[in-house]
């Protein structure tokens, strides 16, 4: 594990230096957090935006969203895809939110310790790790590392975590190799390269910023 977590602080250095500190968005409220988030589920950020204003266009407040007409709701988000899924689930989910908590006011995790806080998200229908890990690393400022599917594949292309390993599992997982410090940048910048260099299909190793310290390309030779 040692090595490991020296790997990881390698390759977070040699991001930054290519990419520079990545800077997102301006921090969303944990529940606009969220609902962007589930709307995210299987599509890109242009479609997942575009439905998430849509759906803020049509129903201002989260109340309204949450006690809409269901067609109402879907009909708004379709830009993000899947749109029969997605509105019915976020209607469940700010149900169930209100049902517990009498409000929509998520900012109480920030006070719990990170698992409980976690715990808390997942044991909604639809919310995932990688969903509860995005609510509270970028509107909580909470340790916590999100996995997407370019994480996924740049972490096992360099080592970062077993072959075999489920993205359930690379959560916490990569959560011990990378210092905490780190997660921000070292998520979003793994993206990038994800999106950019290290594709799915073809990754271009030449132009990679990591080529040195990845396993990935003794394979394509």
């Amino acid at each position: 594990m040692k090595t490991l977590k020296i790997r990881a602080l390698k390759i977070h250095a040699a991001l930054l230096q290519a990419f520079g500190e990545p800077i997102w968005r301006d921090p969303l409220p944990a529940i606009d957090e969220l609902v962007s988030t589930i709307l995210s589920q299987n599509t890109n950020d242009v479609n997942r935006d575009r439905g998430f204003h849509a759906l803020r266009a049509k129903l201002p407040t989260w109340e309204s969203v949450r006690d809409a007409n269901t067609e109402d709701v879907v009909n708004a988000i379709r830009p993000a895809g899947l749109a029969n899924q997605k509105g019915p689930r976020i209607q469940q989910v700010l149900r169930a939110i209100t049902a517990e908590r009498g409000s929509l006011d998520l900012e109480f995790l920030a006070d719990l310790p990170i698992e409980e806080a976690r715990a808390w998200l997942m044991k909604f229908n639809g919310v995932g790790p990688k969903t509860a890990a995005i609510v509270l690393c970028f509107s909580l400022n909470m340790p916590a590392f999100p996995v997407d599917t370019h994480i996924y594949r740049v972490s096992g292309r360099t080592g970062l975590r077993p072959e075999k390993m489920t993205v359930e599992q690379a959560h916490p997982h990569l959560e011990s190799v990378f210092p905490p410090e780190t997660y921000y940048s070292a998520h979003l910048n793994i993206i990038r390269l994800g999106r950019e260099i290290c594709g799915a299909r073809k990754p271009n190793c030449p132009k990679c910023p990591i080529n040195k310290l990845c396993d990935y390309k003794d394979k394509t030779k």
